[in-house]
């Protein structure tokens, strides 16, 4: 399925470096052999030569190494040149390629072609992408077990257990005059109950995948000058925020990257909650409220040592908002860290100014975003693959629902595999390929 364009790109970041790295892929990669090179190349091999211009100039030497098809990234032939890093080289390379007759490839054309040459499915073409845009060594992990296949080969295991299942319930349908109880011969019922339960346990190991890769939306609330700032400022472990005595402090959203166990927080201090006539502070206090609104955990900072003031500091907050209750300034009253349950709320009572109790703060927050201690089965997954693997298990859940009639039964058990299918690109439209592949980096 190769495309009957030459296409190129650099596939190294531009500017000053070590080395850039030219990447084409298509026909005629023999074209750009001959001019760039001036001869042929043996495969596989690394053969230091001159790049060069029309005129017989070099422009640049260094390692050059052909891949025939299929034996390449893309499935294509494949020429991949290693020169010296620097803008000014790397563009007239560029340049010269196109002259010689390829084009300009766009953001994930590479990837895609691996796609939709069959050396990669959609799962793991989509999991390129997050190892290069990993944040934590956890994520990176996770996402090259992905790349391997892990994954893909778990959806597609379960997806072939759907198809069994379906052969089955579409031959009781077909045969219903012979008398043989084909489903209670299988223990249908059984085997249904135990897809739905190995479905469910792939989309809790692929959601705990999706916060590794998205990261968890982190939210400081509460009054003016109750700590919040210095509260980033320890969970960051550096001065990111202006900390004084003065209310009101806080104008704008700072926001800060950490990570707690390799789990990304996006952490965002906002202005102090309260009503005032300042136009400033206000504007502050509504992007406050914004911020709150599209967190996944608000920490809803309060003055332990003023609780009887702030005890009712959460109800402008959004109902059914998960949040953590802050009881800080403990130093103040001399008292020791602690976390608890109080009235169905998780309540962590510590010290932003000493960084008493803030391990315990860490532990609370990944409980309440329902992080597990990752193991085997974990898999960095997508939105659209939480979304797949919700339909399935929606999918499974109307099936048994329908035991009585078969034909829905058989329905369902058809939607739920087109979802898993999805998944893995058996079917998948080609506007959802380009959305897709529109968010890689070019070169890859």
């Amino acid at each position: 399925m190769a495309s009957d364009e030459l296409i190129v790109a650099l596939a190294t970041p531009p500017g000053r470096g070590a080395i850039a790295v030219v990447r084409a892929s298509g026909p005629d990669v023999s074209v750009l052999m001959a001019g760039l090179l001036g001869r042929t190349l043996p495969s596989r091999t690394a053969v230091l030569a001159d790049f060069l211009a029309a005129d017989g100039e070099a422009i640049d030497q260094g390692l050059a190494l052909y891949f025939p098809a299929p034996r390449s990234y893309t499935g294509e032939e494949m020429l991949e040149l290693q020169g010296h890093g620097g803008v000014a080289v790397a563009n007239r390379l560029l340049a010269r390629c196109v002259e010689l007759g390829a084009r300009p490839a766009t953001p994930g054309e590479f990837t895609q072609r691996a796609f939709l040459n069959g050396k990669m499915d959609l799962a793991q073409a989509e999991s390129v992408a997050d190892l290069i845009e990993a944040t934590s060594a956890e994520a990176a992990r996770w996402a090259l077990r992905s790349l391997r296949g892990d994954f893909s080969q778990t959806v597609k295991a379960l997806a072939q257990e759907l198809v069994e299942f379906r052969v089955l319930v579409e031959g009781s349908m077909d045969f219903p005059e012979e008398g043989i109880d084909f489903m209670g011969a299988a223990r249908a019922e059984e085997r249904l109950g135990n897809l739905r339960h190995r479905l469910n346990r792939l989309h809790d190991s692929a959601r705990q995948g999706a916060m590794l890769r998205e990261g968890v939306r982190v939210v400081l609330a509460g009054r003016p000058n109750v700590g919040k700032s210095s509260l980033l400022n320890r969970l960051a472990e550096e001065e990111v925020a202006i900390v004084t005595e003065i209310p009101g402090t806080t104008r704008d959203l700072i926001r800060q990257h950490l990570q707690i166990n390799g789990i990304p927080l996006h952490v965002v201090d906002t202005a102090g909650l309260r009503m005032t006539r300042d136009p400033v502070e206000q504007a502050g206090i509504d992007r406050a409220r914004a911020a709150i609104a599209t967190a996944d955990l608000v920490l809803q900072v309060v003055d332990a040592s003023a609780a009887s003031v702030d005890r009712d500091a959460g109800e402008d907050l959004p109902a059914g908002l998960p949040r953590i209750r802050v009881e800080n300034k403990l130093d103040l009253l001399g008292e020791n860290p602690v976390a608890m349950i109080r009235e169905g709320l998780p309540v962590v009572r510590l010290s932003a100014k000493t960084g008493a109790g803030l391990n315990l703060l860490k532990t609370a927050i990944l409980q309440a975003v329902g992080w597990q201690a990752a193991g085997e089965g974990l898999f960095m997954a997508r939105a659209r693959h939480l979304a797949a693997l919700r339909q399935a298990a929606e999918s499974l859940e109307a099936a048994a629902g329908q035991w009585g009639r078969l034909e829905l039964v058989a329905e369902e058990l058809s939607s739920a595999h087109r979802a898993l299918g999805r998944i893995v690109g058996e079917f998948t439209s080609d506007a959802l390929l380009g959305e897709i592949f529109s968010h890689f980096c070019i070169g890859k």
